[in-house]
């Protein structure tokens, strides 16, 4: 048996800062092997967004496979908590530390269930990335990588993200919006104010190419998914003197898109704009994922029924929020996200109710029984 407080600490103990590793996946390895798994890890990516170390652990063989995708990296803890971030201290009810709900306490919540099943039918998998907080280049892109070399592809994964929202299990996430980041430049011809006959001011082309973007109503939602959104991140000239015309005019803007779009299409749109209005501005994008959604059915069926059998709750069926590793796994397989309370993620003094980690101990246990069922 695995206590998963035991183990959460002392992932917590482990400062493993996006992309440090600080020891982490030595911790999950050393407690994946002593019940069984077969440990796989490595490194990949080099600085500034690497290197990064990355584990696939699996047990059993043969169908139906279930994976589980987590990652052992935390953001940075920031000055103000009131204990040392990195040294996990139980007051009350609550065990304290960087990375206890986001998300090494569900890692250890599936170790700990994990070993309550050591013989079950076919195989149960562990894809864990030290680059989810990061730039998520090196991380989970590199596992699906390495497991399609091999071969390898689950039937069902769960992702241990943090989805509850008010008590343990009354929300999981079954898609995510994409999201695409997008900076434009807008050149001119610098001058004297004075002079505006021998310049070419490029802030009034941009505020025209922002107003209209501002105004542009993607779409209204549909079922599952919130309307996409376009926000402005950044508006920047730079310009330090009072009389002269500007040479450049910048922005920054990202789009949160359900799956009614795809995210070439957004960005080709935005390039239509920024063309109508500056002939010689540029649009340079980075699409971080695409919206996905895995339509209710068996792994979702799964993950709700033993939540209600652990906490008679009937979970939320939910999109929101954020991105997560998520977007990668489901072009394997159907993939769920579901785990511990989100109030206090990236947060000052992250903590976890222990009777939470223990009752996810449960529902994880739970879950894995049902899917290797077949």
């Amino acid at each position: 048996m695995i206590d998963p407080v035991a183990l959460a600490s002392r992932l917590i103990a482990c400062p493993s800062v996006t992309p440090e590793d600080a020891g982490a996946i030595d911790v999950i390895a050393e407690a994946l092997e002593a019940i069984g798994f077969t440990v796989h890890s490595f490194w990949t990516g080099d600085a500034p967004d690497g290197p990064v170390r990355n584990l696939f652990a699996t047990r059993g063989q043969g169908g139906p496979h279930f994976a589980f995708a987590g990652h052992s990296d935390v953001v940075p803890a920031g000055p103000g908590w009131g204990t040392d971030p990195f040294t996990p201290v139980i007051r009350g009810d609550l065990l304290h530390g960087r990375g206890a709900v986001d998300m090494k306490g569900a890692v250890a919540a599936f170790i700990a269930a994990a070993a309550r099943i050591p013989d079950h039918q076919g195989t149960l998998s562990l894809i864990i990335t030290g680059d989810e907080e990061g730039p998520a280049t090196h991380g989970t892109l590199a596992l699906m990588a390495w497991m399609e070399e091999r071969g390898i592809r689950p039937d069902l994964c769960l992702v241990g993200e943090p989805t509850s929202a008010h008590r343990l299990g009354d929300t999981i996430k079954i898609g995510r919006r994409g999201s695409v980041n997008m900076w434009i430049e807008v050149p001119g011809t610098q001058g004297h104010v004075a002079y505006p006959h021998l310049a070419d001011n490029p802030a009034p082309r941009l505020i025209r190419i922002l107003n209209e973007l501002h105004g542009w109503t993607l779409d209204t939602g549909n079922r599952w998914f919130q309307p996409s959104n376009l926000e402005i991140t950044d508006i920047a000239i730079g310009n330090p003197a009072t009389n002269i015309i500007p040479g450049a005019a910048r922005a920054r803007l990202n789009i949160r898109f359900n799956d009614a779009h795809r995210g070439a299409d957004l960005v080709e749109h935005v390039r239509q704009v920024v063309a109508r209005h500056a002939p010689r501005g540029t649009v340079e994008a980075r699409i971080s994922g695409e919206a996905f959604l895995t339509e209710p059915g068996r792994l979702s069926t799964l993950v709700t029924d033993a939540i209600h059998r652990a906490t008679g709750l009937e979970a939320e069926l939910s999109t929101s929020g954020g991105t997560s590793d998520a977007r990668f796994l489901s072009r394997l397989c159907p993939v769920v996200e579901f785990g511990l309370c989100n109030a206090t993620m990236h947060k000052l003094d992250e903590a976890v109710a222990v009777a939470d980690l223990h009752a996810l101990t449960d529902i994880y246990a739970d879950i894995i029984t049902h899917a290797l069922q077949g």
